[in-house]
């Protein structure tokens, strides 16, 4: 219970040091609704987790790739080294979900990454309070590990 607690706080603390300067403009955001609805079309973007491993480990988007977290200069590295081998023209579709959108330290380091790289069609998954909430919650597709209490 210590630890979860603990972890929480540092969790917390992360995601409210986070910027909420937008590198994006409102056509670069995707909601929840119409991103589920996309992938039950059979979608062909990439999406990409920038998040904490734990949180992706325990539940994530079906057929999302790990990117790391893109607050740290590692996870821009592993993002970058994810989507080397890709087309920068490709729909690529950012989402995190540790915390509330607009704290979030991970989104907004990994659009800039990716634009700056020549991607011109990025996109950001709107995670308004976290992922259980606004995706887990509404019932939209899920994979993953359920995380023991």
């Amino acid at each position: 219970m210590k630890i979860c607690a603990v972890f929480s706080a540092v969790f917390l603390a992360i995601c409210l040091s986070g910027s909420t300067r937008d590198p994006w403009n409102a056509t670069d955001l995707v909601q929840p609704a119409a991103l589920a609805a996309q992938l039950r079309e059979g979608s062909k973007a990439g999406i990409l987790h920038v998040g904490f491993g734990m949180l992706y480990r325990s539940k994530h988007i079906p057929g999302s790739i790990y990117a790391g977290p893109a607050a740290k200069p590692e996870g821009i590295q592993h993002l970058l080294d994810a989507v080397k081998t890709l087309d920068r023209g490709a729909p690529l579709i950012l989402y995190c979900g540790c915390c509330p959108f607009d704290h979030c330290p991970n989104v907004r380091p990994a659009f800039a990454a990716l634009t700056k790289a020549g991607f011109r069609n990025v996109k950001v998954l709107v995670i308004q309070e976290d992922f259980t909430k606004d995706w887990i919650d509404h019932g939209y597709p899920v994979e993953g590990q359920t995380a023991k209490q």
